[in-house]
């Protein structure tokens, strides 16, 4: 699986907009340059998984949301997922599946 750097670039820029966050103030942040900033949000230079979970500390924002851009608030939240493993289970499995998830959905938390 090939990483997209300027999809995962687009995402970082995203969350740093979200968070009110200009490109000098998160850079200052994590000691980098501006300009190798904006050159991470344009995908133009590969991040390493260190700097990765920095930003997204510093951002409050999940690495799998960056990766994937799905998020735990999202309704496609472990959409694929779910869909990957149904596709491998016979019928009867399918329907204790959904047995079960019809049981949990009924579940108040």
């Amino acid at each position: 699986m090939e990483i997209d750097y300027k999809i995962l670039g687009e995402r970082l820029k995203k969350s740093r907009k979200q968070k009110g966050y200009t490109q000098a103030q998160l850079a200052e942040i994590l000691d980098i340059s501006e300009e190798y900033l904006s050159r991470m949000e344009k995908g133009n230079t590969k991040l390493s998984l260190a700097r990765l979970i920095q930003i997204c500390e510093i951002l409050q924002v999940s690495i799998c949301e960056i990766i994937t851009g799905v998020g735990k608030q999202t309704k496609e939240y472990l959409y694929k997922d779910f869909i990957e493993i149904l596709e491998i289970c016979t019928p009867e499995k399918r329907k204790l599946i959904y047995n079960m998830a019809v049981l949990v959905a009924k579940i108040k938390t």
